[in-house]
């Protein structure tokens, strides 16, 4: 993949001082299991690698996905949306996505006005 050229042509926004797009990561089967934000750095690693690297805003810094709990993620593909504001990745997901320890970050469903966990805990 060229890092260069897919770059150029996505808008940025400034969040926090940062100049960031956001990145949604699927696995292989669709599942979506997480929702990130990364920097041209970030961006241009994951493109380098092959291998998911991040944003934190929290956090203020670049991060590589699984560079402590080793549940990287693999890059597939990389697809933009219509504007070129927010990028779509697949992924082959080793191990969990989610720091609290299920499969995908999206494990809590609104039932009767409250949000119910609806997943297992994933080992």
């Amino acid at each position: 993949m060229e890092g260069v050229l897919l770059i150029e042509g996505l808008k940025f926004r400034e969040i926090d001082g940062e100049r960031l797009i956001v990145a949604v990561v699927c696995d292989e089967n669709k599942n979506v299991l997480m929702v990130a934000f990364m920097n041209e750095e970030a961006l241009k690693k994951t493109l380098e690698t092959g291998y998911m690297h991040y944003y934190s805003t929290s956090r203020k810094k670049l991060w590589k996905k699984g560079e402590e709990s080793g549940n990287y993620q693999k890059l597939i593909k990389v697809y933009a949306d219509c504007d070129k504001d927010c990028l779509l990745f697949i992924v082959k997901q080793h191990g969990n996505a989610c720091h609290e320890g299920y499969y995908s970050c999206f494990h809590y469903k609104l039932e009767n006005g409250k949000f119910v966990l609806t997943e297992e805990y994933y080992k």
